[in-house]
């Protein structure tokens, strides 16, 4: 068996709720999840990576988990989790699973004895009220407001730095550590290939609970919609003592054969690389960091050559995993319109992401083209787009179902789903897609297949070419391939000078006449020397 699978591979990444609805109450769940993944797989991807499916009240849709060791019923039981798995297996599909450890529900038992100072007093984070009774510090929630909540029944604050109702964990605790490494283990054995460590740099926090200094301001957002941009996350989060509990849980992976550990950064520009570095240099802590980097508007050669060079350059022996999109963030086709149409947009993004050296990540429908659903307030579920509605809208016009074919609700649902499909994302269900050279899931399946068919970009270092705008350019070099990868990140036609070689691969509007490469709008070329 590879131990390193994981190196360079393609991860699909599947909302439950989201992705099919077997049981008819409008709620994807694992039972559709399994009758679907011949889909996935004809993808030619190598992982698909699920969302919380455990036992939760969903006020962030599962991401407030109450059982760690179960499935929540609206998705099924552990029955139908291990028949996931095994046919996932017999497509050849590694699963990894979202682990959820900085925090978890209000309802979980542990916090609920935890407030009422029981046996598990100290499992989660605690501090007296200032004498005027205002909270701690000054630290702030994700979700808007302050990231402390008094509990009268213990005289106390508790921190929060997501839903009021999302306590963290105090992994100072030893006993805490211990119980979610056994929860690690737990789904090890039943033979998950791995985990996605959501908010990996939010574990531990300052004992000390020192005041969080401001940010700098960013001329381009300021000020922004919340109050956590305000402020740079120095003791809330990023702690040193992460390592040793990432290591901690590297050596649990270790116990078993060829699992993976893929942590996700969430910080500010200024800090994510250095954490990313940080998490997965050597061999006893994370073996990828998923990085945001290319989760925002930005847009150009420069922007994506530095996050490339600057991980490399900063952890020569980290790995990270790059994605365009997730169910945290406006689909890419949307955020990117203003570069190009949804078709070239869609086909140019996966180009440039099979070509980029790292393990990279596809989100459900991307390989669709599939755009961000414009959604009234009225049918929100989303706790940001409840709270800062119109400015944000939340995250729910991302994780609207998956188009499947021209019937009710595109194929998800025989009932009314939990969010809305509408027309413009049915337009792009997979059934209108098949058979279609041109589509945009035809693409999505030649450019993975050339990835995977390629030495240089299967594992090959990468060497960036100084190009104008809006062209951006490397090369990928193994021992056993060159490739030049060249992309036109702009909406109209460019001529440059070509590099050596021969036009080769899924080609996207280029040519190559008497020396000179001519790149159409949004174009996708790779020659091979």
């Amino acid at each position: 068996m590879n131990k390193e699978w994981w190196r360079g591979a393609v991860i699909y990444q599947i909302y439950p709720r989201s992705f099919q609805d077997d049981s008819g109450d409008g709620i994807g769940d694992l039972a559709g999840i399994t009758r679907r993944l011949d889909h996935v797989a004809s993808l030619g991807v190598d992982v698909i990576w699920l969302s919380p499916i455990f036992t939760s009240p969903m006020a962030d849709m599962g991401y407030d988990v109450a059982n760690y060791r179960d499935i929540d019923p609206q998705f099924g039981t552990l029955a139908d989790f291990d028949a996931l798995v095994a046919r996932a297996h017999e497509l050849g599909l590694k699963v990894i699973i979202d682990q959820v450890i900085s925090h978890s529900s209000d309802q979980h038992p542990w916090f609920k004895d935890s407030k009422k100072g029981g046996a598990k007093a100290d499992w989660y984070v605690w501090a007296d009220p200032k004498p005027d009774g205002s909270p701690p510090n000054n630290w702030q929630s994700v979700f808007g407001g302050s990231s402390w909540e008094y509990a009268p029944e213990r005289g106390q604050y508790y921190l929060h730095n997501f839903l009021i109702s999302q306590p963290d964990l105090n992994l100072h605790n030893p006993a805490v550590q211990d119980e979610l490494l056994d929860v690690l283990r737990f789904w090890l054995e039943r033979g998950v290939d791995g985990f996605r460590l959501d908010t990996v740099n939010y574990y531990f926090h300052d004992p000390e609970l020192r005041d969080n200094p401001a940010m700098t301001p960013d001329g381009d957002r300021w000020p922004p919609l919340s109050t956590y941009d305000m402020q740079d996350h120095a003791f809330d989060k990023n702690r040193p003592e992460n390592l040793a509990f990432l290591e901690r849980m590297r050596a649990v992976l270790d116990e078993f054969e060829a699992r993976t550990l893929v942590g996700e950064v969430g910080e500010a520009p200024h800090r994510a690389l250095g954490i990313m570095e940080e998490y997965t240099s050597g061999t006893n802590r994370l073996h990828m960091a998923y990085s945001f980097d290319m989760l925002g508007p930005k847009f150009t050669p420069e922007h994506f050559r530095s996050k490339i060079e600057g991980f490399f350059n900063g952890a020569p022996d980290g790995w990270p995993s790059w994605s365009f999109s997730n169910h945290d963030v406006q689909r890419h086709v949307t955020r990117w319109a203003k570069f190009g149409t949804p078709e070239r947009i869609a086909k140019l993004a996966i180009s440039m992401l099979v070509s980029f050296q790292g393990t990279i990540g596809i989100y459900q429908g991307e390989e669709l083209g599939q755009s961000e659903t414009d959604l009234e307030y009225s049918e929100l579920t989303d706790p940001p787009g409840l709270r800062f509605w119109p400015e944000n809208k939340g995250r729910d016009g991302c994780r609207t179902p998956m188009v499947w074919d021209e019937t009710a609700n595109a194929g998800f649902s025989t009932v009314k789903p939990w969010l809305p499909v509408k027309a413009p994302q049915a337009a792009r269900a997979v059934s209108l897609q098949e058979g279609d050279p041109d589509s945009v899931l035809a693409h999505y399946r030649a450019a993975i297949a050339f990835r995977k068919g390629s030495a240089a970009l299967s594992d090959g270092r990468s060497v960036f070419l100084d190009l104008p705008d809006p062209i951006l350019g490397f090369t990928r070099i193994s021992p056993e391939q060159n490739l030049t990868c060249l992309f036109n990140l702009g909406p109209d036609p460019v001529t440059i000078d070509a590099p050596a070689g021969r036009l080769i691969g899924p080609t996207q509007a280029a040519t190559l006449t008497g020396g000179k490469l001519t790149l159409g709008p949004n174009a996708a070329a790779w020659l091979q020397s």
